[in-house]
């Protein structure tokens, strides 16, 4: 079973690698980890010369700074297979994020657990039913992508991935509209080297749109992924809610917790 399309997703990737192991699948690439921005800093969407809006960029540049400073939920989708939803609190370093992934001949979800430095996963095929996988972050490298890992909080990337935005101009209200640089993203926001390649030159100018709710903040995004690999174009969907929210994540008992095999590690290219 082949899933090119969901190893450029993200956390997919860790659906894919999970797929590899279960006999499932032919690996695929894996794509690096999601960053949320710091708090008090931020990753600027540019704007191309001859098309500059600037007050267009610095209310991108605003909405995904508080990606960074606040707690979130988010879902994102792209077709029918693949999802993701999530629950993220950047500042006290901890979330929650499932992902589920599904091709011809399999589907499955993959959860993933952070309490500050500790990361915790079950995925088919390595974790028994009932327990976690606890992960040494020092042995994942450093572009794997599970979803959550200190430091890098926010599923998609997005303030990375907005970060490579050109032509960024207002479309009315608070809706955006511009264009993507996927191989700058490459290694930030979940887009596999694969992808980017077989997407060829309409990788530097992938349009997006983007919506911000009354307070600025991001509502919706999304990306017109084009179709490669013979796959039809199926763009990914993101929507963020529940801004400042409560999110809490208890840390399971060590008896609910094995270490990470090395074969997860090499899955994940370490």
């Amino acid at each position: 079973m082949r899933t090119p399309r969901l190893a450029g997703l993200g956390l997919a990737t860790m659906a894919t690698a999970a797929l590899t192991l279960a006999g499932c699948g032919d690996g695929g690439s894996a794509t690096p980890g999601a960053s949320a921005p710091a708090p008090g800093s931020s990753a600027t969407a540019t704007a191309s010369a001859g098309a500059a809006d600037p007050a267009a960029v610095q209310a991108l540049t605003n909405a995904t700074t508080q990606l960074g400073t606040t707690s979130f939920k988010i879902t994102a989708s792209s077709g029918s297979g693949f999802k993701l939803t999530g629950a993220v609190d950047p500042t006290s370093g901890q979330g929650t994020v499932d992902v589920a992934a599904s091709g011809p001949n399999a589907q499955l979800t993959v959860k993933t657990l952070l309490v500050g430095q500790d990361l915790y996963l079950q995925v088919p095929g390595i974790t028994k039913a009932g327990t976690w996988t606890h992960v040494d972050v020092s042995r994942l490298p450093e572009g794997a992508n599970v979803g959550l890992r200190p430091g890098q909080i926010d599923p998609v990337n997005t303030s990375k991935l907005l970060g490579s935005a050109t032509d960024v101009h207002s479309t009315g209200g608070n809706s955006y509209a511009g264009t993507l640089d996927l191989t700058k993203a490459v290694g930030l926001a979940g887009v596999s080297q694969v992808t980017v390649d077989q997407t060829g030159a309409q990788a530097q100018r992938v349009p997006f749109t983007a919506g911000l709710d009354s307070q600025g903040r991001l509502a919706e995004l999304t990306v017109q992924v084009p179709a490669v690999g013979g796959q039809a174009a199926q763009p990914l969907d993101v929507l963020y809610s529940d801004y400042g929210a409560p999110v809490t994540v208890t840390k399971p008992a060590a008896s609910e917790v094995t270490e990470a095999p090395d074969n997860l590690y090499s899955s994940l290219g370490g």
